[in-house]
């Protein structure tokens, strides 16, 4: 498998910082059908952020509203994914570092036979030229 990566579109919630509140809003996002494509959550003050990339935005959209969930304005984070290897995400690093965009977020695992994903953030400002030096759409 080559490595591919995107742009994609995400959105922040807010939610409190208790046990069962991250599953009860993905138990519901999944009963309105909403499919995944990334999942980031860390607290934040008093309170948790969730950071939802989905397949579907518009979908989460529908979702959101229908559940009473606030959702942030778009935002646009970059999706890796690829071959399993020793330094899998250094291209992409080494990439954005030359042309002097900074990484401002990773998030990356080891998916199981032989796959990883990666999902990163850079300053907004920096969006369109990190696209154009790692070739995502």
């Amino acid at each position: 498998m080559n490595d591919t990566v995107r742009k994609v579109d995400y959105f922040y919630t807010m939610i409190p910082n208790k046990p069962g509140e991250g599953a009860r809003v993905l138990s519901a996002l999944a009963g309105e059908g909403v499919d995944l494509l990334a999942l980031s959550g860390f607290p934040s003050g008093r309170r948790s952020q969730l950071d939802l990339v989905p397949a579907d935005p518009a979908k989460l959209r529908r979702a959101a509203k229908k559940l009473g969930l606030a959702l942030s304005a778009r935002k646009t984070g970059f999706l890796l994914q690829g071959s399993d290897r020793v330094g899998a995400l250094t291209d992409v690093a080494n990439a954005l570092a030359a042309a002097g965009v900074n990484l401002t977020a990773i998030d990356a695992v080891a998916a199981g036979a032989g796959r990883f994903g990666a999902i990163f953030w850079v300053k907004p400002a920096s969006v369109a030229k990190a696209a154009r030096v790692l070739g995502a759409k």
